[in-house]
Formats: structure tokens, sequence, C-alpha cells
């Protein structure tokens, strides 16, 4: 009977801990962040995002179970009173999270030690390649950087880049030494989201070309300043040996600060007054046209892209790929061709409606540019959006001013979500729009009923953010 109250409690234990574990590893098993969901009462709810069983979380179950079969065996030995039991039971369910809190320092030690083999092993297959290494970071656009930059430098050289938004320490690390092979080139996408993060990567890397995107108020929640931010930013080209180039993104103000700083060999791109810059810009629904200025040259390109936002990339990529000895006309060509990444102003047509995916995006200027994007549509225009977050103090400010910008475009407003419904239905109201125009939906099911319900035939939907799961 012992045992069969043992196997009871620690399944019905592991099924209750789903959720907290869940949330730990979208918090990127960083504990302090797991603690700070835990307190907020950010659980990872949703079905959005599943439990990955990757090896860490492997070792991770193993422990946490072992040391639930413990606490639930000392329990159902020690105490024969049934109601004390149940009571007993209770409370370590409600310690769930200092459970979770504490496998994670038994397996720290274990899991650092892992890290620095899988890092060492990186670096050192890296040091053996003879080939052109370079970093991008930034705040806002450093994966359609890098993405338009790899189809540019594809017309002379054989390509590796991290893949999707890969870039932290571990998701480089596992693109050298998973994907990285007879490549001519390798770009390394580096996020971070605190103070070292890129100084770490650009050791790793050691990248001889640089590109800085938007730097901008993301993860300010983390970072607390915008000057953090920045000379987190600023950890590449520190990094960037004497003989490298960098490129900064000079339509940013942060980024242009970090440009006039730099002291080696830099190149100025979204400035009229530096070396690359796009003119006479057109933006339809179908798409962007523009005079694309590379030092001397000049050369009027077409792309299916939208967006202010997705011209300074391309601009920014095609500056270093000139830079690197590809040809004007290859640039030219490759840009035609290019693609949006998922999820990032991607445009989806169908019969009924038209769809514009900006749910990857998590920021104010782009949410801003989707806007700008959707106001060159014809029909109908509904924004879905749960607003941003990881704003930190500014982040009333700013939701505020995005439902702002949504009366000013758009016919349909659908909240999603409590986070930040005041702050959008404030900033909506404020700009005359309509209050029985604004829906609200708790989930997915709901949102799509409403727009079942407003939707009709030539129709334009923006979808702007997707939360994770720990944010209802």
């Amino acid at each position: 009977m012992l045992y069969v109250n043992i196997c009871v409690c620690v399944v019905l234990m592991l099924v209750w801990s789903y959720l907290f574990i869940k949330t730990y590893q979208l918090d990127g098993y960083n504990i302090k962040i797991f603690i700070n969901n835990i307190f907020e009462l950010r659980l990872a709810y949703g079905d959005k995002n599943k439990l990955v069983f990757t090896k860490r979380m492997i070792r991770f179950l193993f422990i946490y179970s072992l040391l639930i079969i413990g606490i639930f065996f000392l329990l159902n030995y020690f105490i024969e009173n049934i109601y004390l039991l149940i009571l007993d039971c209770a409370i370590a369910f409600l310690l769930t999270p200092i459970f979770i809190t504490l496998t994670h320092y038994i397996l720290l030690p274990f899991e650092i030690l892992i890290k620095k083999y899988y890092i060492s092993k990186a670096k050192r297959k890296l040091a053996k390649l003879d080939i052109i290494k370079i970093g991008i970071t930034g705040s806002y656009g450093k994966t359609s950087t890098k993405n338009f930059l790899a189809a540019m430098l594809e017309k002379e050289y054989k390509v590796c880049t991290t893949p999707k938004n890969f870039n932290t320490e571990m998701g480089v690390t596992r693109t050298i030494l998973e994907n990285l092979d007879d490549h001519d080139v390798f770009i390394a996408e580096m996020g971070a989201k605190q103070k070292g993060d890129i100084e770490f990567l650009a050791k790793l890397v050691k990248p001889c070309y640089g590109i800085i995107t938007t730097i901008g108020e993301q993860h300010i929640e983390t970072f607390k300043t915008l000057k953090n931010i920045e000379e987190t930013k600023n950890e590449l080209p520190k990094n960037i040996p004497e003989d490298g180039i960098m490129v900064f993104n000079g339509d940013s103000s942060s980024t242009y600060k970090l440009y006039k700083n730099y002291t080696g060999e830099k190149y100025l791109a979204n400035h009229k007054g530096g070396f690359s810059y796009a003119d006479n810009i057109e933006i339809t629904s179908d798409g962007s046209e523009f005079d694309l200025i590379l030092g001397e040259n000049k050369t009027r390109v077409k792309t299916k892209l939208l967006g202010k936002c997705n011209i300074d990339n391309i601009v920014s990529a095609s500056t270093l790929a000139f830079l690197l000895g590809i040809k004007l006309e290859d640039i030219k060509s490759a840009i035609n061709f290019l693609k949006p990444p998922p999820h990032r102003l991607e445009v989806l047509k169908n019969n009924y409606s038209t769809i514009i995916d900006d749910s990857y995006n998590s920021n104010f200027i782009g949410a801003s540019e989707a806007m700008d994007v959707l106001s060159k549509f014809k029909g109908v225009k509904i924004v879905v959006t749960p607003g941003l977050v990881e704003m930190g103090e500014k982040q009333s400010e700013l939701n505020f001013k995005l439902g702002a910008l949504v009366a000013d475009v758009a016919d349909y407003f659908i909240i999603m979500n409590d986070v930040n419904k005041n702050y959008l239905l404030s900033g909506a109201i404020s700009h005359n729009f309509p209050r029985d125009k604004i829906f609200f939906a708790s989930t997915r099911k709901k949102q799509k009923e409403i727009l079942q319900l407003i939707s009709i035939k030539g129709c334009v939907i923006l979808f702007e953010n997707d939360l994770p799961d720990n944010y209802k």
C-alpha cells in the first residue's frame, strides 16, 4: 500500500508540475526569470508552446523525479494520519517552484561543465577553419538582415547561418558543431538579454565583419535602460579586429551613436550622409521599389518585401555584401527574390482575405511599421494583437501609443489576452476609435469566432505579436 500511495502522489505531482517545468524551459532555464514569473503568476498555461524533451530537459526530469519520489516516500513512510498526510501532500504541491529551483541548482555544476565542453569544442572547430566570419546584432532586424545577407553572399560563396533565431551561446555553438562544414562564410546572429552576452558570442565566433541593426528598447525589462542596451550591442565592434569592418544602421539614433564612437574601418548605412542608403522609395501593397545607393553606385531595385524596416535591413545587408565583393547586379537579383522570414510582415493571400503575419514582432518600432504597411492595403482592415511585453516601466506608455496607431489605420480591433488590455483600449479610444468595433478575446477559439463575425471578402487581417504561454 505504501508504494501504491507513493506512485499515485508522484504521478499527480509530475502532472501538476508540467506548467511550472514548461515555464522554466520557456524562460531559457534562467532561474531568476522563472522565479519572477512565478511571483507574477505568469505560467505557461497554453498549448502554443509545448515542453521540448531536449537532453537537458530529460536530465532535469530525471533528477526532479528522484527528488519527488524521495519526498513522498518520507511523507508516506513517517506519517500515518491520513488527514495530516493529505495536508503535507498539499503543501508539497504548493512548494513545486522550490523543488524546481532545488533541482536546477543540483544540476547547475553539471550543466556548466557540459556547456563549457561544447563551447570549447566549437572554438577548436572554428579555429581550424579559414572562413569569413560575420556577426550581426541589434535590437530589431537581426534575423532578416542575416537572411538577406546570406541570399546575397550565396551568389559567390557557400554560406552557413545560425538557423531561425538561434542567437544564444548554445544556439550558436550548436550551429557550429552541427551545421558548419565546407562553407566559405559563417554568419552568426547574436542576441542578448543582459550585458556580456554579445561579448561572449563575439569571443566565441571571432568575426572579422559585423553589422549592427536598429537599437531600441527591446528587453528593457531586463536591461533596465537604453544605455545598457547600447553598451551591450557595442560589445560586437569592440571585439572586431583592427583589419575588420563594421556596418552600422544610421537610421537608428543609438546605432548612429556607436558608429560615431567606433575608430575602426566603418560604413554608415541608411543615412544620406553615409556610404549607403535607399532613395526614391515607393511602397505599395505588392512590395517596395527604391534606388539603392552603394558608394558611387546606384541601381533601382524591387522587392516583394513590405515596410521601411525591411528596406533598412536590405541596405545594411547590401553594404556588407558589396564590401565582400558581390557584384551590384547580383545584389539586385538577390533583392528581387528575397522572402520575409516567417511571421515577420509575411503576406499570405487567399480568395477571401489577405493575412499580414507579423506575429514574431515584439517591439514598438516594428509595430509602427506594420501599421504603416497595413495602411497601404485596400479593404476592411482588422488588427489582432496582445500588445507588447518586456517593456519595463514604458509598457503602459508604448501600448497606449500602439492602441492609438491601430485606431488611425484599422476598422476593427481585437485585443488578445489581459496583460495590456486597458492600455491598448485607452489608446484606441483616445483617437476616437468606435468602442463597438473593439473586441476582446482571451483564447484563440474566441478570436476565431470574432473574426468570423466581422470579416468580409477582401478584408485585410494583421496579426501583430504573439505572446508566449506565460502571458495571459
